[in-house]
């Protein structure tokens, strides 16, 4: 197996797990995984929070570990990575507004490579106006988007724990779904894991 090369977008309170989990795991089987963010350098940090779910009418926050930068956002291109994964959290809500974060996404799309995004990821998606004709799954919350966006909004299990592959697009609704989200995207990447 080839190691791949992905970027993941993350800024200050993306969900701990949806960063932290795929990060490792990436780098576990063997890819190589940018995280960056706009406004930090390599070596910074990004706050993270956590979002439980406790029978409430949405989800509940609290404060995560420190998440670690290590490559530079203003130097990031498409064409030097094989993948993007966008996490959820509060971050994507303020990183859709971001120019640059918004041409890099409709950059990985228009060259058809791998875009996995999960939870509130999808609003970058949307936002970047490449969600037209597909399916996608995400937080409840995100569904709007997803439907004004031009795309198919999947409902959700009660767990959230299933996720969805439309092309060269994996999305899931929260982080429960990593096994089966990540286990897509590495499918779609081409990453074949033997027993």
């Amino acid at each position: 197996m080839a190691a791949k090369k992905v970027l993941m977008l993350v800024g200050d309170f993306v969900e701990d797990y949806e960063a932290m989990v795929p990060f490792q795991m990436l780098l576990m089987v063997g890819h190589q995984v940018d995280a960056v963010c706009p406004g930090k350098k390599p070596g910074d940090t990004v706050k993270t929070a956590i979002h439980d779910f406790e029978g409430d009418q949405t989800y509940s926050e609290k404060v995560g570990h420190n998440f670690h930068i290590n490559a530079d956002f203003d130097a990031a291109e498409e064409s030097a990575y094989d993948a993007l994964i966008i996490p959820g959290g509060r971050a994507p809500e303020y990183l859709r507004l971001n120019a640059k974060v918004l041409d890099l996404t409709r950059a990985f799309a228009a060259a058809g490579k791998p875009i996995a995004a999960v939870c509130h990821g999808p609003q970058i998606l949307a936002a970047a106006g490449v969600l037209a004709g597909k399916s996608c799954s995400a937080y409840p919350a995100v569904g709007p988007d997803v439907e004004q966006a031009g795309g198919t909004w999947l409902a959700n299990n009660e767990t959230f724990s299933d996720a969805h592959i439309d092309g060269n697009l994996v999305t899931a609704p929260a982080w429960p779904a990593h096994p089966e989200w990540i286990g897509k995207f590495l499918q779609v990447l081409g990453t074949k894991i033997e027993p």
